[in-house]
């Protein structure tokens, strides 16, 4: 995933302005507390933020690709 796709897939499953807001303001406690914005600049893969997101704002794999992507989710990380 690109980029550009994970802000695209961001607005579309989850609104514009609340999408945005999400990326600044919440933390996402299986990236170490960063916000999507944060773990971005770090360099963190989009598709693995696009998961923990999706994971922990609970949305279903069947919502979270929206309707253009046919991207499969990543498998769970062993701990």
């Amino acid at each position: 995933m690109r980029e550009r796709e994970f802000w695209q897939l961001l607005e579309e499953v989850f609104g514009r302005s609340y999408g945005r807001t999400l990326s600044h303001d919440q933390q996402l406690t299986a990236l170490e507390g960063m916000t999507v914005v944060e773990a971005l600049s770090k360099g963190v893969e989009p598709r693995v933020i696009w998961n923990v997101l999706c994971d922990q704002m609970e949305i279903p794999d069947s919502k979270r690709w929206g309707k253009d992507h046919n991207a499969p989710p990543m498998p769970p990380r062993e701990l």
